[in-house]
């Protein structure tokens, strides 16, 4: 299978901009945001739930869970929230008022839930109606990959940090044997110490 386009930084604020001309403007730009800023999956951004990302305050949330349900492979793992994320998902709250915190986060425009192949079909709609070729709704999970692998996190360490499904026992065995300053009998400090370095990433995206 051919791999989704990455776009540049260009190729994004046009596509956001282009939501702009779509009915539903402000979900569909977070939708986008969601993928670039998190590096989320479609079947991810499917599932959420208002209480996924909005404390019961109503602030946003600096971390949330993807829990095994939501995502592939079944592992649970966190997500950090970017001061740009954060802005983005504060302008959208107002389009969940009145939902309970367990409802979802995006709605189609029959008011009913998405479902992965759903999401990855707007994501479609999106990229082909502004004229961009090869991009999907993996795309903007690869272009947050690559950003986050410049700034010069080790891919392998990325990929078993967060973002590749791996058991818990595979992923803490890598990290263990890369990080020179944990014990590779204490798997635990080197989940935190690469952890911390990837929190520390995402927010600076």
């Amino acid at each position: 299978m051919k791999q989704a386009l990455t776009l540049t930084d260009t190729q994004y604020r046009q596509v956001i901009a282009f939501c702009s001309s779509r009915k539903h403007t402000l979900r569909d730009q977070t939708i986008i945001h969601m993928s670039f800023l998190a590096g989320l999956r479609a079947m991810e951004i499917a599932a959420l739930t208002v209480g996924d990302v909005y404390d019961s305050s109503g602030a946003v949330r600096s971390q949330f869970n993807i829990t095994g349900t939501q995502t592939k492979g079944g592992n649970t793992r966190a997500i950090y929230v970017s001061n740009k994320l954060k802005r983005v998902l504060t302008q959208y709250k107002a389009c969940v008022a009145g939902r309970t915190a367990d409802a979802p986060l995006f709605l189609t425009q029959q008011h009913s839930s998405f479902s992965a192949n759903t999401m990855c079909q707007l994501f479609l709609n999106i990229y082909s109606d502004f004229g961009l070729k090869g991009a999907s709704s993996h795309s903007g999970r690869r272009t947050f990959i690559t950003k986050l692998a410049n700034t010069g996190i080790n891919v392998r360490l990325l990929a078993a940090a967060a973002l590749i499904s791996q058991s818990s026992q595979q992923r803490c065995s890598l990290l263990a044997d890369q990080i020179p300053q944990a014990h590779s009998s204490d798997s635990s400090v080197a989940h935190t110490t690469i952890v911390h370095s990837l929190a520390k990433s995402v927010t600076q995206l």
